[in-house]
């Protein structure tokens, strides 16, 4: 059974992360998926929006899937259903990314352990914004 990293691995990882790949990150300012993004930005971290047909959101450009990420990413955090995690986690299997985090709701435990099982940090479902302002002080 999946079991999530301890709140203190989980502050590690975000007092080093930088940049956040957001897979459904919408533009939409009503969207748990935006208001998450936004507030991570305004922490201090880059976010990369991964989302077919828009070209930009909130000031960062716009990639259509991971595989047309510009560069690397420290983290990519999913706001998708969780059927849509097997394919986010081959890519990031793929593209050699070293975490991923399902936010709350997202949950697909054979896709979580399959990532962990390649070398990924993994983290499902909880809320990364939550996280780091319960457990960083953010």
């Amino acid at each position: 059974m999946f079991a999530n990293p301890s709140a203190e691995e989980i502050c590690a990882r975000l007092r080093t992360v930088r940049t956040i790949a957001v897979v459904g990150l919408s533009p939409k300012p009503s969207r748990p998926s935006h208001g998450v993004a936004a507030a991570m930005q305004r922490f201090g971290y880059r976010i990369v929006p991964v989302r077919p047909t828009v070209a930009s959101v909130l000031g960062e450009p716009a990639y259509a899937d991971l595989y047309a990420l510009p560069g690397p990413v420290d983290l990519v955090n999913v706001f998708r259903a969780p059927g849509h995690v097997g394919p986010i986690v081959d890519a990031c299997i793929e593209l050699g990314l070293p975490a991923l985090w399902l936010q709350d709701g997202v949950i697909n435990e054979e896709a979580a352990q399959r990532a962990r099982a390649a070398g990924l940090w993994v983290v499902m479902d909880r809320c990364i914004y939550r996280d780091y302002v319960q457990l960083c002080g953010g």
